[in-house]
C-alpha cells in the first residue's frame, strides 16, 4: 500500500475556517497537494482568494468563500452552496479564532463575546450544519483547534484560555454523541505557532515581536515556536485513515511546551 492510498485524502471534501492565514492556509495547501478538495473560509476576502489562487496555481482544488463564522445564517448559506457543488463534505477543520491578551478586570463585554463566538461558538454554528451531512453519507472527520492553553491556564488570556478549554471538552461531547454516525471528533492544541495571531499579541502586549517570538520557544524542550506547517501535519493525522480508531481526543502539537 502507498502512502497516497494509505492516508485516504484524495478526492475528499474539507472545510477549513480561518484558512486564509496561519494554520488554516498551511493545512488547505497541505491538504490540496494530497488530492483533497479544499473549501477555504475566511472573513478576509483578499486574503483567501490569494490563497485559493496560489493553490490552484500549484495544481490543487480550492475555493474560497467569504464566511463570517460568528453567523448562523451567512454560515447555513455557505455551507449549502458547498453541498450543492460538491455533493459531500468528508472534513470539517474549525479553526478560525481570535485572541485578546488582557485579564479579566480588563476585558469589555464586547471583546469577551467576540472571542467566545469566533473560538468556540464557531464550532458550534459550523458543525451542527456539517453534521447531518457527514450522516447522510456515512460519516466524516471533525477536527476543532483548541490551545495549549486549553489545557492549562495563561497569562492574561483570560477569554482565550476560557474559550480553548470549552473548545476540548466539547469535542470530548461531540465524539460520544456522534460516533455512532462513524463520525470521529478531535482537536488538535499546537502551542505557540509563528502565525499572524501569534505576531498580533506581541502588538497587543507592547513587546517587540522579535523578542517575544524569541521568548516563546526558548523554554520548550525543542527550543523553538512552531510552524503552521509542524500544526497542519498533526491536522493531517487526525483527517487522515491514519487516525481511523482515533476520536475524543486532544494532540498537543506544542514542541514539548506542557511537558
Amino acid at each position: 500500500m502507498n502512502f497516497e492510498s494509505l492516508i485516504g485524502m484524495k478526492g475528499k471534501v474539507a472545510v477549513i475556517t480561518g484558512a486564509a492565514s496561519g494554520i488554516g492556509l498551511a493545512t488547505s495547501k497541505l491538504f490540496a497537494q494530497l488530492g483533497c478538495k479544499v473549501i477555504l473560509l475566511d472573513i478576509n476576502a483578499q486574503n483567501g482568494k490569494a490563497a485559493e489562487e496560489e493553490i490552484i496555481h500549484s495544481g490543487g482544488s480550492a475555493v474560497f468563500i467569504t464566511c463570517d463564522v460568528t453567523s448562523e445564517t451567512n454560515i447555513k448559506e455557505v455551507i449549502q452552496k458547498v453541498v450543492s457543488d460538491f455533493n459531500k463534505i468528508d472534513i470539517l477543520f474549525n479553526n478560525a479564532g481570535v485572541i485578546k491578551r488582557k485579564n479579566l478586570l480588563e476585558h469589555s463585554e464586547e471583546e469577551w463575546d467576540l472571542v467566545m463566538d469566533v473560538s468556540l461558538k464557531s464550532i458550534f454554528l459550523l458543525s451542527k450544519q456539517v453534521i447531518p451531512i457527514m450522516k447522510e453519507s456515512g460519516g466524516g472527520t471533525i477536527i476543532n483547534t483548541g490551545s495549549g492553553w486549553g489545557l492549562k491556564g495563561g497569562d492574561n488570556a483570560v477569554s482565550y484560555c476560557a474559550s480553548k478549554a470549552g473548545v476540548v471538552n466539547l469535542t470530548k461531547a461531540m465524539a460520544i454523541d456522534h460516533g455512532s454516525d462513524n463520525i470521529r471528533v478531535n482537536s488538535i492544541c499546537p502551542g505557540d505557532t509563528d502565525t499572524p495571531l501569534l505576531r498580533g499579541e506581541a502588538k497587543q502586549l507592547n513587546e517587540e515581536e522579535g523578542k517575544f517570538l524569541e521568548d516563546s520557544g526558548k523554554d520548550r524542550p525543542l527550543s523553538r515556536i512552531g510552524t503552521p506547517e509542524d500544526i497542519a501535519k498533526g491536522v493531517l493525522f487526525l483527517a487522515s485513515d491514519l487516525s481511523e480508531w482515533v476520536t475524543g481526543t486532544t494532540l498537543v502539537v506544542d514542541g514539548g511546551g506542557l511537558a
